[in-house]
Parts: structure tokens; C-alpha cells; sequence
């Protein structure tokens, strides 16, 4: 078995980071990111761990999946949630537990912060990842995401 590590993103790894991005974005729902947007965006984001942190996977030395985990706090629960987001491995790689190690750090990360729950969405369409997710113990949790997004002076208006 192939050896994968799992480690927290630095900004060496921005670059691929928002490829990943901007391959998932096209993959799952048809969305094309501007990379003059996403690149600053991912920047920022590994920059700033108040704001997510980024997880990536290695084999080899080469970046070959990543997810990002960003913060909620509950008042129901009087603690933290962490949703797992921008979710993305390599396509060479899928099928290799790539993800299952993400989710294993991220799962360990939180359970070591302690009272934090975890949480995900994923698109309405995207049967594979829902099945991936399924695997690891993940359960539909009976709400559906909506939004209202306003301009963003930065840039794009994805979400």
C-alpha cells in the first residue's frame, strides 16, 4: 500500500491548492473560478488558520488531495462545529484512500480540540462523494443548505 501523509498546508502549497479549486468547482457543479480570485483567496486562507485550515495529502512528496475545514460555533451544542469544504483529490489518485486519510486527520484534529462536532455538504448530485461520505459513518443530518450571497468586492460571487 501506498504511503500517504496527511499534514497541515503551508503556503508552498497555495498553487495547488487553488488548481485543485478551480478543478473541483468545474467537476461538480459546472462552475468555472477565476484564478485571480481563488489564487489570493487560498493565500489568504492558509495564511490566516483563524479563518480555516487546509489539509493536504502527500504521496510521494507531491500534494495528490486536500480538504478544508472552516469554523461554526453552536450555542446548542457550546462548542465548535468544523464543516469540511473544498474537498478535492486528484483523479490518478481516487480510489486510494487519499481521502480517507484527510478525513481520519481531520477527525483526529478534532476530536483532540475537543467537543467539536463535524459537519459537511455536498452537492445534491454528486452520488459518488455521497457515498464516499456514507462509507466513513456520515449520515444525511435532515437540513438543506440555503444562501444569500452579496457582491464581493474581491472578486467572484461562487459562494
Amino acid at each position: 500500500m501506498t504511503h500517504i501523509h496527511v499534514r497541515r498546508a503551508t503556503l508552498a502549497d497555495a498553487e495547488v491548492i487553488a488548481g485543485f479549486n478551480i478543478a473541483m468547482a468545474l467537476e461538480t457543479e459546472n462552475h468555472v473560478l477565476d484564478p485571480d480570485v481563488i489564487g489570493p483567496g487560498v493565500r489568504t486562507a492558509v495564511s490566516d488558520r483563524a479563518k480555516c485550515l487546509y489539509f493536504v495529502a502527500e504521496i510521494g512528496g507531491r500534494v495528490v488531495g486536500q480538504t478544508m475545514v472552516t469554523f461554526e460555533w453552536s450555542d446548542w451544542r457550546n462548542g465548535d462545529v468544523w464543516w469540511f469544504q473544498s474537498v478535492y483529490v486528484a483523479p490518478a489518485f481516487r480510489g486510494r484512500s487519499v481521502f480517507k486519510s484527510l478525513h481520519a486527520a481531520v477527525e483526529h484534529a478534532a476530536r483532540e480540540a475537543g467537543g467539536v462536532g463535524l459537519r459537511l455538504y455536498v452537492w445534491n448530485e454528486n452520488a459518488r462523494a455521497q457515498a464516499t461520505y456514507a462509507a466513513l459513518g456520515w449520515a444525511d443530518a435532515n437540513y438543506k443548505v440555503m444562501e444569500r450571497m452579496f457582491p464581493n468586492p474581491r472578486g467572484a460571487d461562487l459562494g
